[in-house]
């Protein structure tokens, strides 16, 4: 449903979802108890939000380095030319690159900005060398290696209103 056409989130609605960033596992019988309502108009608060699309799924947060994913490198990624085929082509590639987790196009002075987690910097030089910089017009990056995560989270802000 686009934006202009989504009906108004109420006070009721923005708690669930508050809650449900805090913890998606919530029994939905919690849920109702926290919010103030019987179990049934709870979970079909609950149902609405995923169906108008402000629930997008439910997932579980991972510890990154107990998986050989401890790494956090940001890069800057600028291509040789913009046309909707080298665009397209980018976006192609690195959405099979399982070390990139986030890839956003951007306006200033490059073109993609992506984040990428691996083991080590020997597997990050791999995933560079062998992956990122092979792929067609890409031509230049700078990579920004994280020495600290001092925030990382996935909530968004529920405004009151």
């Amino acid at each position: 449903m686009p934006p202009d056409t989504q009906r108004r989130l109420d006070r009721i609605d923005r708690k669930i979802l508050r809650i449900l960033q805090e913890d998606g596992r919530i029994p939905n019988v919690k849920l109702a108890q926290m919010i103030n309502l019987s179990p049934t108009p709870c979970l079909e608060r609950v149902k609405r939000l995923e169906r108008e699309g402000y629930i997008r799924g439910y997932v579980a947060l991972l510890e990154p380095r107990l998986l050989d994913a401890g790494l956090v490198s940001f890069v800057e990624v600028s291509l040789d030319r913009t046309t909707t085929r080298a665009l397209d082509n980018f976006r192609e590639e690195v959405l099979r690159m399982e070390e990139v987790q986030e890839c956003h196009m951007v306006a200033g002075g490059f073109d993609y900005l992506i984040k990428v987690r691996t083991r080590d910097m020997e597997h990050y030089r791999r995933f560079l060398g062998e992956k990122l910089s092979t792929i067609k017009d890409v031509s230049s990056t700078h990579t920004y290696v994280a020495m600290e995560e001092v925030k990382a989270t996935s909530a968004i802000t529920i405004p009151d209103t």
